[in-house]
């Protein structure tokens, strides 16, 4: 296990500045996914901290130890490709054995570790079979005992899975954060899939245009977002966004949209928006948070009726979308509900949930969940 410490880095490919101040620490042990669009230079960090790229300004470290200047194979690091860069003409064990043999590993120690991650990772009945015979899966299997058979320092992954059907993902996924939890190894993990860095990390660093936007737990940046980039990023389906203004009444503070619909502000909510008080504002709530009203309302409820412009069933749940002013929302509502297009249907906001964000910088200025 190692930790990685990176401060002020910067990398430029012609004049273009892909990674600019990234500042970042991940302690022994911890599972940290980089994740964000095409193009946010979530790969190319993880490839500066490989070796494979050289920085224009900062310091990688390992273990305390600056790497900028050590070359890739002598930072006692493994990495996993997406394309698994397997050799065709070895079987799965010398595919497995080959970086150990290339550092004069005695053989005896090198066919321990070779069984060893086999056994781990399910494919110890493979080891005589070639790279053609075998599946996606069973490939990146292979892939990764050849990273774990070399006990390194730090585990890096860049986009493993993209290559996957959707079931052997869900498989993968599994495999790999069961093999963090029995290895306690340090891993950073680079994906476009919010899905899959939800479910995988210890701590999610939301790369946006060459920075990070925010790092945090998973639920900490899902439940409180820094920015509306967050919000919109981490979620599926999508955040509802809704532009208006914020106001007060006699009963507090409220969100009102362009036609008139008002939604009141729970307390909490209210109280870290009061600064706000008639100015513009983006209203934002999930559609885990909106859902078909009952007769026994929550405490931070408000119900508002509308038609239903689309139904989505998904199998566990159905999704709903209806209008909003001007905008569209999408509710989430029991999988076996009567709903229709046309219809008619009362929807509770559960406003406890709901964020709140300054349309000119972006940054969310108040939560829901803050009381």
């Amino acid at each position: 296990m190692a930790e990685l410490t990176i401060h002020g880095l910067h990398k430029r490919f012609g004049p273009v500045e892909v990674l600019r101040g990234i500042d970042l620490k991940v302690s022994s042990g911890e599972f940290a996914v980089l994740v964000g669009p095409s193009g946010c230079g979530k790969s190319t960090l993880l490839r500066t901290i490989a070796g494979l790229e050289d920085i224009d300004r900062g310091t990688i470290e390992i273990d305390g130890r600056e790497v900028n200047d050590v070359r890739p194979r002598d930072r006692d690091i493994a990495m996993v490709f997406q394309n698994y860069a397997l050799y065709p003409y070895m079987n799965v064990s010398d595919n497995i054995a080959f970086g150990l043999r290339a550092r004069r590993t005695p053989e005896a120690e090198t066919q321990r570790r070779v069984r060893s991650a086999a056994e781990l990772l399910g494919i110890g009945g493979l080891l005589e079979r070639y790279p053609r015979h075998l599946s996606g899966g069973q490939r990146q299997r292979v892939a990764i005992g050849r990273a774990i058979v070399r006990n390194p320092k730090l585990f890096l992954f860049d986009e493993p899975l993209s290559n996957l059907d959707a079931q052997l993902r869900d498989e993968m996924r599994s495999e790999i954060k069961r093999l963090h939890q029995d290895l306690a190894a340090t891993m950073i993990y680079v994906t476009h899939d919010q899905i899959e860095a939800m479910t995988l990390a210890d701590r999610i660093v939301l790369m946006n245009s060459g920075q990070i936007e925010q790092v945090g737990a998973p639920l900490d940046l899902y439940d409180r977002p820094a920015t509306r980039f967050v919000a919109g990023f981490l979620g599926s389906p999508k955040i509802n966004l809704l532009q208006g203004r914020l106001v007060a009444n006699g009963r507090g503070l409220a969100f009102e949209a362009s036609d008139g619909t008002s939604l009141a502000l729970p307390a909490g909510l209210a109280a870290a928006a009061h600064a706000h008080v008639d100015r513009s504002v983006t209203l934002g709530v999930r559609p885990q948070h909106i859902g078909e009203a009952t007769a026994i309302a929550g405490p931070n409820e408000v119900t508002l009726r509308t038609a239903i412009e689309l139904v989505q069933p998904t199998g566990s749940r159905t999704y709903v979308t209806a209008r909003l002013a001007d905008a569209a929302i999408v509710a989430e509502t029991d999988a076996h509900a009567a709903l229709r297009p046309g219809a008619t249907i009362d929807l509770a906001f559960d406003m406890g949930h709901a964020i709140l964000i300054d349309p000119e910088s972006g940054k969310v200025f108040a939560h829901g969940l803050a009381e």
